[in-house]
């Protein structure tokens, strides 16, 4: 899966990283690597599955998909 990321220089010195594609999804690091580190893990985070707070009606059918 790609996914693109937007690194902004931060008035605070290092980078602020965000996944347009995903809201909310954003991190930082003094340097690139470790802002492009920072932000694969926040990733990682978001798409995690929340199967335990996953509350869906009888009958419904739950899939995962692979993108």
């Amino acid at each position: 899966m790609k996914r693109k990321v937007v690194l902004e220089p931060s008035d605070e010195g290092g980078y602020t990283v965000y996944v347009p594609s995903l809201p909310g999804c954003i991190s930082e690091g003094e340097t690139l690597e470790e802002a492009l580190d920072n932000i694969q893990e926040a990733i990682e985070l978001y798409l995690e599955p929340l199967e335990d707070e996953l509350s869906v009606t009888e009958g419904a059918i739950v899939r995962e998909l692979v993108l």
